[in-house]
């Protein structure tokens, strides 16, 4: 039922949207992203030289304003602290191209020309890459100004690395009379230059918790005059897994990692006062989700209970929600897609990724789309995963990204009708589909 309801439902929406409005000359997009090829590649390797993490984004701040001032767009700054929001032409409708800028709190261990020049922060999620894209779609959006019929707004998002920097712009009304959003993130788990997208669920939902177990220390040869946190704090390890083996819907998913458990520094013959866990919590249902946050606070707190422990648990404020892409502006990704590297560089992805992202809640917000971009190339040593120091990437295909958000902003302001869902579903009712 899935998969038929989608092909239908993209099938409707493709056939209505060819009865409207003017075509987009692809091959002019690509051909012009192609001729900022190096221009865009250097902005990426001047904001990998200064990696900056959440909320801390002034020089890269900074870099943006003069770039876009250069290019004579006019923006707002501060929003959400470090954030700027440029705009290109004027009126309705309005369509948004986000990028976040932030970096991660990693030592470098690539040797680079352009390697990171702030000792412990590396933009090892390609952030570098995401905002070097968007203004490259800036420079090609600002050239074909004259002939948009409507407004793009570029957003240039902070600390998007779990400080929810997205969910400040979305509170702040940086997106109040928006039509529709559109993200993009370099993807090493796609070969270079292929785009991928799904309707639904893309990404999890996720927050993360640290607990300290307390009981009472004492000597490692005589555990029966103590209250021992360790044994707590193990016990509290196990008891989260039957919360996705067995309190999860199997067609659903979720996620616990406890990725952290330390007793502190100290003498191996001493039985600490205190244990600190850490670990990660994902779903795919919102719903189940926040049940899950529920159940492992009670879970840990009833582990270390039994065992003469009490235990004070912290969850990161606010969690993640789910990325929830709209069906029609995936349609429209997909024909953009198809219009600039062809159908066999484009891929629906079939299951969501259990990573998470702040674009959600943008797509919460307002209709959304966030699209990978394949990255992964062994020739030039783009292998390795995000989020770990030997991170790579493939910038060759760096045009493609700016080629992608600029198509994809025209076809909302360039005289360009989008469908609404309500057309799409009466269209099925005359069909005869009465399961909607």
């Amino acid at each position: 039922m899935a998969a038929w309801y989608y092909i239908v439902l993209t099938s409707i929406v493709t056939i209505i949207q060819s009865s409207y409005g003017t075509s987009i000359d692809y091959s002019r997009i690509l051909d012009s992203a192609k001729g900022l090829q190096d221009w865009i590649v250097t902005i990426r390797r001047d904001l990998h030289k200064i990696p900056e993490v959440g909320f801390e984004e002034l020089k890269t701040s900074q870099y943006v304003r003069d770039t876009l001032a250069s290019l004579e767009i006019d923006f707002k700054h501060p929003v959400a602290k470090t954030g700027i929001v440029g705009s290109i032409g004027s009126g309705e409708p309005v369509v948004a191209l986000r990028a976040d800028m932030d970096a991660l709190p990693i030592q470098e261990d690539v040797e680079l020309p352009y390697k990171s020049t702030h000792a412990g922060n590396m933009h090892a999620c390609g952030h570098d890459a995401h905002t070097a894209m968007l203004l490259g779609a800036a420079r090609l959006l600002k050239e074909m100004e004259g002939s948009l019929s409507g407004t793009v707004l570029l957003i240039f998002q902070p600390a998007e690395e779990g400080l929810a920097g997205a969910k400040h712009m979305v509170d702040l009304g940086t997106l109040n009379g928006v039509t529709a959003v559109h993200g993009l993130h370099v993807w090493p788990g796609l070969h270079s230059g292929v785009f991928a997208s799904r309707a639904g669920t893309i990404m999890a939902a996720s927050t993360r918790f640290h607990a300290v177990v307390r009981g009472q220390g004492g000597h490692g040869g005589m555990p029966h005059l103590a209250r021992d946190p360790v044994i707590a704090a193990a016990a509290i390890v196990h008891a989260l897994q039957p919360l996705v083996s067995r309190e999860t819907d199997p067609l659903d998913g979720a996620v616990i990692s406890v990725t952290r458990l330390s007793t502190g520094e100290g003498a191996t013959n001493v039985i600490p006062d205190t244990v600190e866990v850490g670990g990660s919590l994902r779903g795919l249902s919102e719903q189940h989700f926040y049940r899950l946050i529920e159940r492992a606070t009670e879970v840990m707190t009833k582990a270390a209970d039994m065992h003469g422990c009490t235990v004070e648990v912290t969850w990161r404020d606010p969690p993640y929600i789910p990325t929830v892409n709209n069906l029609e502006m995936v349609s429209f990704v997909e024909e953009a897609a198809k219009g600039l590297v062809g159908e066999d560089r484009w891929q629906h992805l079939a299951v969501p990724t259990m990573a998470a992202e702040d674009f959600g809640f943008m797509a919460y917000a307002v209709p959304g789309a966030f699209t990978f971009l394949g990255i992964h190339n062994e020739s030039v040593g783009s292998v390795h995963g995000l989020h770990t120091p030997r991170f790579q990437l493939d910038e060759s295909v760096l045009h493609l990204g700016s080629a992608l958000h600029a198509a994809l902003a025209l076809q909302f302001v360039s005289g360009r009708t989008q469908v609404d869902m309500d057309t799409v579903q009466s269209t099925l009712r005359d069909l005869g589909n009465d399961e909607l």
